[in-house]
């Protein structure tokens, strides 16, 4: 017999249990997901308070043991910001819109700010100097920058990690965008209230959740796979195919037509026509608006609508397999989902958060200047772009110099940059640059790509150190496997003083084994 506790007590048990804050949503969520059981009594659910421990202790305290097993003793775990919550490291506008392969904003903060402790034992960057970010992705660094009151510099050769980046420092009327963001949301309401599509999405919803219901009640049957007392692949298969029986019997009756004619681009393959008929309209309303902050606001978020709208499975947001047009059994979710056949419910849902994000960044933003350049770090003339691109930063720079560089260079071999967008470029019309991406994973990561990398990397910090103080900092966040930094800075006239050594724990990959990261900090030679 174990002590028993109501989901409110379980949640302020844990939170003592781990030190971290645990909410009774999440402890709502190892039930739902079947990670502890429930016990069903007279006066309602409870909980086995030891089975909160044992869920606990499986994975506190004993990975870093493990980890650092693994991945040697050097490890740093100060710097796993272990105890932070999601909502944490995805505060205000860095969830702006999603981006594979960034790094917390604490990490970036860690260096910049001005804290000394037993590893951080000198002040690199004060208020007011200017930091450098060469392959500047999704802007985490611009961002953390105007934070804490220094001006900023980002390099990237993508387009669309150059609009994102610059959507999250440049300065918008929030009423006017919130008066505009209603009007297009109005239009779209009655756009999408003329087809028949919300019909039958509704019956298609009900005839689901009966069918859920009645075959994979929650958490059940989750208990039951976890437990493998049957055989979940089967079993789900067997069920998917029923279920499509009467999808097909809602198609007909409702006379929707889902399919697009061509699959040539990405927006007709990846998408079901009601969805890409919503796409365009808001695209059109978007086009229309003569404020260009605005314009490049809802642009990301019509992006960030779209990537959720792709037609795909749940288990392959992140790395698309096939596209599909019909209700299939979710293993991530323990039931049969469906595709998307609206965006409405997205669109307003990230239209709100992002005026919410930009709200509570507002509130912290200092008056320092920051921008992004699309531009090639290898080749970039910096004096150049930013005299045109920001005549206020140019100044700047030409009085202070850039202090250093804070960044974090693509690995690798692991992600195709302009890929992961595809959506966006596709749609928008974006110049696509996938031939100068450095190390990307269409590459692999054989010996020849690791050459081609240690020569693009090393290529970019000769081209970039010439706009920096005679006294530089860089900053390099890298997950070196290959070894391969030691010769890109003697390749750029530079020396590794020194390098911390970084467990990630929340990474956004299906691999959550132990992974670490390197954060080289590198001076000149000379």
């Amino acid at each position: 017999m174990q002590e028993l506790l109501t989901i409110k007590e379980a949640a302020a048990f844990a939170t003592a249990y781990t030190n971290k804050n645990i909410t009774t949503s999440n402890i709502s969520y190892l039930v739902n997901y079947g990670r502890i059981e429930k016990i069903t009594t007279e006066s309602g659910m409870l909980l086995g308070k030891q089975d909160l421990i044992n869920y606990y202790n499986s994975y506190m305290g004993n990975r870093e043991v493990e980890w650092k097993e693994q991945l040697g003793t050097d490890l740093n775990w100060a710097l796993s910001f272990d105890y932070l919550k999601e909502a944490d490291t995805t505060k205000h506008i860095h969830r702006l819109h999603p981006y594979k392969g960034k790094f917390i904003p604490q990490l970036v903060a860690y260096f910049l700010d001005t804290h000394i402790d037993e590893f951080k034992q000198n002040v690199v960057f004060n208020e007011g100097d200017v930091v450098l970010d060469i392959f500047c992705g999704s802007g985490t660094t611009l961002v953390q920058a105007n934070e804490l009151g220094l001006h900023a510099v980002g390099i990237d050769v993508s387009a669309f990690n150059t609009l994102i980046s610059n959507v999250k420092v440049m300065k918008v009327d929030l009423d006017e965008l919130y008066t505009i963001v209603s009007q297009i949301t109005a239009n779209l309401k009655v756009f999408v209230s003329s087809s028949k599509v919300p019909f039958f999405e509704n019956r298609l919803l009900e005839a689901l959740n009966k069918y859920n219901n009645q075959f994979f009640p929650s958490p059940e049957f989750k208990i039951k796979v976890r437990k493998k007392e049957l055989n979940e692949a089967e079993y789900g298969d067997r069920h998917e195919k029923e279920f499509l029986e009467i999808y097909r019997q809602l198609l007909a009756e409702f006379q929707v037509q889902i399919f697009q004619e061509n699959k040539n681009r990405f927006i007709e393959k990846w998408y079901l026509l009601p969805i890409r008929s919503e796409i365009d309209f808001v695209f059109n309303e978007i086009k229309a608006i003569n404020n260009p902050a605005i314009k490049k606001i809802l642009t990301v978020i019509l992006s960030r609508t779209i990537r959720t709208c792709r037609a795909t499975t749940h288990a392959d947001l992140a790395t698309l397999v096939e596209p599909i047009d019909a209700p299939y059994y979710c293993a991530k979710h323990g039931k049969i989902c469906k595709p998307l056949f609206s965006m409405v419910s997205w669109w307003e849902r990230y239209t709100k958060d992002t005026i919410q994000r930009l709200q509570d960044f507002y509130k912290l933003r200092t008056e320092t200047h920051q921008i992004c350049i699309n531009g090639n770090s290898e080749s970039i003339d910096l004096w150049s772009a930013l005299q045109t691109k920001s005549p206020a930063l140019y100044d700047i720079v030409q009085q202070k110099k850039i202090k250093g560089i804070f960044s974090s260079p693509p690995y690798v071999g692991l992600i195709d940059y302009h890929e992961q967008h595809a959506y966006a470029y596709d749609l928008f019309g974006f110049e696509r640059k996938d031939a100068e991406e450095i190390g990307p994973m269409f590459k692999k990561q054989t010996k020849k790509a690791q050459q081609d990398y240690v020569a693009g990397i090393s290529n970019c910090l000769n081209n970039c150190k010439r706009f920096l103080a005679e006294d530089y900092d860089v900053f390099l966040v890298s997950n070196d496997k290959y070894n391969l930094y030691p010769q890109i800075a003697e390749n750029a006239g530079m020396q590794i003083v020194n390098q911390y050594k970084r467990p990630v724990l929340n990474r956004t990959e299906k691999d959550k084994g132990a992974y670490a990261e390197i954060i080289f900090h590198l001076k000149s030679k000379e």
